[in-house]
């Protein structure tokens, strides 16, 4: 009985009674719009958790539903009953992960993983050095003309083609960690460089800073600052995540600032709800309610402080695929779009359904190559109704998946795929006279 009822807490067993399976959340759920199964939906996942926590199926039943979930969140912005659905998601891949049977080399591998190499700046910047390394001597290209590529794991290959150049090693040790603005500072900004954004994507976080200074802030990058633990929460390791969270708030404490900014709709999905994991009332959720306070995605902060003008016209028809996670929990729809209709030139043209998820969604795109792949076939017989010349996106998996998108519809010369920042930058911003 007493592991019945701890079963039921790790499940969060409670909230799954708020669902009502009426089906709002079914045409709003990638999976169950590709996989046309009912335990591929929201409802159905809820309905296997309770039946798992009852006693009533095995946690391998539940395993497979779980596992395709994308996480998007779709389904918690039609819900008409407010079901946590997060919090039900992310207690099941715990007790899940918690079950799991690994071999010692597998745990090995993990633990190294999610310990040593996503929170670790330094890994981050050797993953960005080899990067670099491979594509500056030449072996990018041998590889691809020996079909080298085609012969990587998990599909590795296929992302290999659309992987941005990277900066050389010294470039990425020139940067500095306070840059001010000219005059008297407009606010005071902690910015989150994030793990994956930082070392495949770490010209974007030079131009994020340069947008802010433009804008009149001044922009800290805290030196302790780590991985938001969005890809351990994902993958069940819940006191992982934890750990990280708590390192993140010590770090950003050491600042008196006005924000801590983002770029990625992910990164901030996780970092806004730092204080979900600590219980309430305690020293740690105060902290944790103060740090989340704080939180803001770029375009944000870019529009509260509205000090730029662009001077660089962009004579392209944009389309715009928002993050997820930007949307579903940061709820975080206007100022993106706010910022790409400044751009002088753009014309910005919405797809029938832009929130419907891409397919990234962390690493589910390299776990569940196929079914990604699926949605993102789907997405993209969206963007192609608008004819875009571009396709603007707010976060790094998102950026990969849609390029990935343009290579594999035969697009690559016609269609681009750029961060908003990248789409800012182009049109030579510069602080309003």
């Amino acid at each position: 009985m007493n592991d019945l009822k701890t079963l039921q807490e790790k499940l969060q067993y409670d909230k799954t009674f708020d669902c009502v399976q009426c089906g709002y959340c079914l045409p709003a759920c990638p999976t169950y719009e590709t996989m046309e199964k009912e335990t591929h939906s929201p409802r159905g996942r809820i309905n296997l958790v309770k039946m798992a926590a009852e006693g009533k199926t095995s946690l391998e039943d539940l395993e497979e539903p779980i596992e395709k979930c994308l996480g998007c969140m779709a389904c918690t912005t039609v819900c008409p009953t407010n079901v946590q659905y997060g919090a039900i998601l992310e207690g099941a891949k715990e007790t899940l992960e918690d079950n799991k049977e690994k071999s010692k080399r597998s745990e090995k591998t993990e633990e190294f993983l999610f310990r040593s190499f996503f929170p670790s700046s330094k890994w981050m910047n050797r993953l960005g050095n080899a990067t670099w390394l491979y594509q500056a001597t030449g072996l990018q290209k041998v590889a691809r003309s020996l079909c080298l590529t085609a012969m990587a794991p998990l599909h590795l290959g296929e992302f290999e083609k659309v992987i941005p150049s990277q900066p050389s090693p010294s470039k990425r040790k020139k940067r500095l960690q306070r840059v001010e603005p000219e005059g008297t500072p407009a606010a005071k900004i902690a910015f989150f460089t994030g793990c994956v954004m930082d070392s495949v994507f770490f010209e974007i976080n030079q131009q994020t800073i340069e947008l802010m200074k433009l804008s009149g802030a001044e922009v800290i990058l805290p030196e302790h600052q780590t991985c938001c633990g969005a890809l351990h929460a994902h993958s069940g390791k819940v006191g992982l995540s934890k750990e990280l969270a708590m390192e993140n708030i010590k770090a950003f404490e050491d600042e008196n600032i006005d924000y801590i900014v983002n770029n990625a709709g992910g990164c901030g999905a996780r970092l806004i709800e730092y204080d979900h994991l600590f219980e309430e009332g305690t020293k740690w959720h105060r902290r944790a309610k103060a740090f989340t306070e704080k939180v803001k995605d770029i375009s944000e902060v870019l529009v509260e402080l509205d000090a730029l003008e662009f001077s660089a016209p962009v004579e392209k028809l944009v389309t715009y695929q928002p993050s997820c996670h930007m949307t579903n929990v940061q709820r975080v729809t206007k100022p993106p779009r706010q910022l790409i209709e400044q751009v002088p030139g753009v014309k910005l043209r919405e797809m029938n359904n832009p929130d419907f998820c891409c397919g990234s969604a962390g690493v589910y795109n390299i776990v569940n190559y196929e079914d990604s792949m699926e949605i993102l076939n789907k997405k993209m017989e969206d963007v192609n109704k608008t004819n875009p010349e571009v396709i603007v996106t707010t976060n790094p998996g998102c950026l990969l998946q849609m390029k990935l998108g343009v290579e594999r519809e035969g697009k690559s010369g016609e269609v681009q795929a750029f961060h908003l920042v990248e789409l800012l930058m182009e049109a030579s911003p510069r602080p309003k006279k």
